[in-house]
């Protein structure tokens, strides 16, 4: 096992930068998710910890060695794709063995290593078949058991489960999350699914334009994004914003947009806030709950998700609430809507955080 320590880590091609100045330092046994939308620079990040690119500058650290300018073979990384690049022609079991074979592994300890990762990843009945003869699922697990068989310091993932339905991809999570519990090697694992990353990370770096916007615990990030894009990508359905400024009422803070006005008494904003001071503020939609008073909205359109539902609301400004679905709201309905102060999420007209919060 090792850490994974980026310094300074910059990627650009023909005078243009895609990963700027990235500074990251992931532990021994620790699985870190990069996380952003396409084209933000995560796997471009990843393969150049992997060594498939060169850095543009910047160093990059497994464990101790300065691995910067070493060839892939030399770094003793495995990586996992989303393409699963099994040999057709080869078995499961050749599959499993071809990369140690090449190394000159001795026989014993190929048959050894092949079995103990077919028994984690439960594909034993699987080894005399050829790809042809498996599901995405299997293939994918196949592709971990190549891996695994390395005995890599590190484990990278490059959106391995985007191939797979909806299903079976919440399943492969299941199986990654217990393969890293029982191997505890760093795992690095890139995607753009925000529930992936909420679900697997020890710790989520969300990245936008090749630039770490924020890094922490998932529940840290959701709770206290640093700006409005950690907080719009982080959660779904995703945060409600409005515009507007802060105006007083009896000595204390409200925020005001229009004819929305939310007293902000406890609000996370984590600075004094100043009569006409412009704001962004922010509120999830399982933040914002049906009363019998508070603030009114007319509902535009339900959309029900079986145990909830979200509603599309005109409140002076469009909000969504995720709401329980026995709540019996409907298309039309004129409703009431309470929202915690302490729920509310204030950020300056420069999209960061008010008071450095996440930062």
């Amino acid at each position: 096992m090792a850490s994974v320590t980026l310094e300074g880590v910059t990627k650009s091609f023909a005078g243009l930068t895609v990963v700027q100045s990235v500074d990251l330092a992931i532990a021994e046994g620790e699985f870190m998710v990069l996380v952003g939308p396409s084209g933000c620079g995560k796997s471009t990040t990843l393969r150049m910890i992997a060594g498939l690119e060169e850095t543009s500058g910047g160093t990059i650290r497994i464990g101790a060695r300065d691995v910067t300018q070493l060839e892939p073979r030399e770094r003793n990384i495995a990586m996992v794709f989303q393409n699963y690049a099994l040999y057709p022609h080869k078995s499961v079991r050749e599959n499993l063995a071809f990369g140690l074979k090449m190394r000159g592994t001795g026989k014993a300890e190929i048959e050894q290593r092949v079995a103990r990762a077919a028994a984690m990843l439960k594909i034993e009945p699987l080894l005399a078949r050829k790809p042809r003869q498996l599901s995405g699922g299997q293939m994918q697990r196949v592709a971990l058991g190549r891996a695994l068989v390395r005995e890599p310091d590190v484990f990278l993932f490059d959106e391995p489960l985007s191939n797979l339905d909806a299903k079976m991809r919440v399943h492969m999570r299941d199986e990654i999350a217990r393969l890293h519990r029982e191997v505890g090697t760093a795992m690095i694992y890139v995607t753009h699914d925000q529930v992936e990353a909420m679900t697997l990370g020890d710790r989520i770096c969300v990245m936008k334009d090749g630039v770490v916007q924020q890094v922490g615990r998932p529940l840290d990030v959701y709770d206290r994004p640093a700006n409005t894009f950690v907080a719009g990508f982080i959660g779904s359905p995703e945060m409600n914003f409005a515009d507007g400024e802060i105006a007083s009422e009896d000595g204390r803070p409200v925020f005001r947009s229009g004819p929305l006005a939310l007293p902000l008494d406890g609000a996370r904003q984590g600075a004094a806030l100043e009569p006409g001071q412009p704001v962004t503020l922010g509120i999830r939609p399982e933040h914002l709950t049906v009363a019998a008073t508070g603030l009114p909205a007319r509902v535009l359109h339900v959309e029900r998700m079986g145990a909830e539902s979200v509603l599309q609301l005109d409140a002076g400004v469009g909000l969504r609430a995720l709401v329980d679905r026995d709540d019996g709201v409907e298309e039309g309905d004129t409703i009431h809507l309470a929202a915690p102060a302490n729920r509310l999420h204030l950020f300056g007209r420069d999209g960061l955080a008010l008071g450095g919060a996440g930062r």
